[in-house]
């Protein structure tokens, strides 16, 4: 067995800076890894593990490790994550460590050379880590970059309702140094509806940031595009797909109430149409309750009709333009029709507002048997103008006697006396009566009731109010203190015009002739043929 050459030594050197030497007479190296090839075991494809290398002085005097040189295989990268072999020198035996993160990028083996320049004798120490990128079969080709997207594929699915759809990508910064992202685009066909929106910039270690991507598809079928992340690290580059399909329902008829939408007011009435029924030969009304179903006010803009021929009116009280509905408040708004023709009616009733879809229209419909002729209407009168006031109670003590019957100067007719009448009941009192004959100081009312003969400057009693009659050169007055209702006569209800419509064109003279006779005497015939009950009562 050789023993190692000795080196001579001269009295003024120290003793203690002599170099040790290996066998052969080689100088021995003074900074050393404790473990010259280490195995660091398996990684898993994209993920990052951390490597610790130790390394000892072996030298007499302390070293100082200096800059370290990584040299990794095409399938990992590796970067230095802490020295503290360079924090303060070494002594002589001491030990320190040198931490590597290693992240892998494909699969296979990998083998990473480290060179480290310290300022011993040998100046330069090598150390070898070596290991295995462990991944599934199906996923063996794919690089993992140093910027990760979670998810790594935005899919939309499928989609069937024409609406904006959007996901979010996270992109994190998965190594130990920071990475600047240089750009964040969408790459896709113009009709796909992709759009992004981002304010990724730089992230530093284990930092995210936010990518949000939209979707509206411009036409029918499959969408794709692709996200891409640009950056400052190794793999330069990150991807992610995007998918998506669109298949629209065919579309039926509009509801005619749509569903409620948050801080919209919804309009809703309490019938879905105003339906008048069939046969109608008098002036008819109907009345539905508009309701704000919302969750804010709403405001009416207009109540209108879509023909205004059809004797259709809307009444002025309710709902109308300008009224606010706070939500689950109401409006009542009354449609009147005094059909003009024989025939179906077929109308609309639109209502503007500022709520969801901002129209509710209704179907207006009915069928009348014949016209209503709105010369007999009775006018509702006051002071110059339409009645405002209020009808004075009537009570059974005004009309009787004790005994039960009509006081002198009253004369009852059809109907029991109302008890009471309040203002709101005046308008329409005398709907369905008519004016059939006509003379200078008489008249004979027709009702619901039947028929009877009123006289100029009596009192009298119908539909229950008590009226001052006064006849007129062709409308009969009734008056019930300041407050008055004139009811025209319809000469087409007279004997004269029936006996025109009987004989024909070509008896129309003498049958003017018989109306002028009558007219300039009181027509006691006409009343008698059209009253005969009423007349004999009296």
């Amino acid at each position: 067995m050789g023993s190692a050459p000795a080196y001579a030594q001269s009295a003024f050197e120290d003793p203690g800076t002599a170099a040790p030497t290996e066998r052969g007479g080689k100088p021995a190296a003074d900074f050393v890894p404790v473990q010259e090839k280490l195995d660091s075991g398996s990684i898993s494809l994209g993920s990052s593990s951390q490597v610790v290398i130790l390394f000892r002085n072996d030298a007499i005097k302390p070293v100082i490790a200096g800059d370290i040189s990584l040299y990794p295989s095409s399938n990992v990268s590796a970067q230095v994550s802490q020295n503290q072999c360079s924090l303060t020198p070494l002594e002589s035996g001491a030990v320190c460590s040198i931490a590597l993160t290693i992240k892998a990028l494909q699969a296979g083996k990998y083998r990473i050379e480290m060179l480290v320049k310290h300022d011993g004798r040998t100046r330069l120490t090598t150390a070898n880590v070596s290991g295995n990128v462990e991944v599934s079969a199906d996923a063996s080709k794919d690089v993992i970059s140093d910027v990760e997207a979670k998810p790594d594929k935005l899919d939309f699915g499928d989609l069937t309702q024409s609406q904006t759809m959007v996901r979010s990508v996270v992109l994190r910064n998965i190594t130990s140094n920071p990475i600047d992202i240089t750009d964040v685009r969408v790459e896709a066909n113009d009709q796909s509806g992709f759009k992004l929106q981002t304010s990724c910039d730089a992230l530093e270690t284990g930092q995210a940031c936010l990518a949000t991507v939209s979707w509206a598809p411009q036409k029918k079928g499959t969408s794709t595009g692709i996200l891409i992340v640009e950056h400052s690290g190794p793999t330069g580059v990150t991807t992610v797909p995007l998918d998506g399909k669109y298949t629209p329902e065919t579309e039926g008829a509009a509801e005619l109430f749509p569903e409620a939408v948050p801080g919209k007011g919804l309009l809703i009435s309490t019938s879905e149409a105003f339906n008048f029924g069939g046969d109608v030969s008098t002036r008819s009304a109907i009345t539905v309750s508009l309701v704000n179903v919302g969750d804010v006010p709403l405001t009416l803009r207009g109540v209108r009709l879509s023909n205004n021929e059809s004797g259709v009116e809307i009444n002025n009280v309710g709902c109308r333009a300008g009224e606010v509905l706070n939500p689950v408040e109401a409006c009542p708004l009354t449609l009147t029709w005094s059909p003009l023709r024989e025939g179906p009616l077929v109308d609309d009733v639109q209502i503007l507002h500022d709520g969801a879809r901002g129209i509710l229209v209704l179907p207006v419909r009915g069928d009348a048997s014949q016209a209503v002729n709105k010369d007999s209407k009775a006018i509702v009168m006051g002071d110059g103008g339409l009645l405002l006031g209020g009808i004075p109670s009537l009570l059974s003590t005004d009309l009787l006697d004790e005994d039960g019957n009509p006081k002198p100067g009253i004369s009852v007719g059809t109907g029991a006396p109302r008890q009471a009448t309040k203002p709101s009941d005046v308008e329409g009192i005398l709907d369905g009566f008519a004016i059939t004959s006509l003379a200078p100081r008489r008249a004979i009312v027709s009702g619901p009731g039947g028929s009877r003969v009123v006289f100029d400057g009596e009192e009298t009693i119908i539909a229950g109010v008590m009226w001052s009659i006064s006849v007129k050169n062709s409308a009969v007055e009734f008056g019930n203190g300041n407050q008055k209702v004139l009811m025209l006569f319809d000469r087409s209800l007279s004997s004269v015009n029936r006996l025109e419509a009987q004989l024909g064109p070509e008896a129309e003279a003498e049958a003017d002739n018989a109306g002028a006779d009558t007219a300039a005497a009181e027509p006691a015939s006409v009343e008698t043929t059209d009253t005969a009950p009423a007349a004999s009562s009296e």
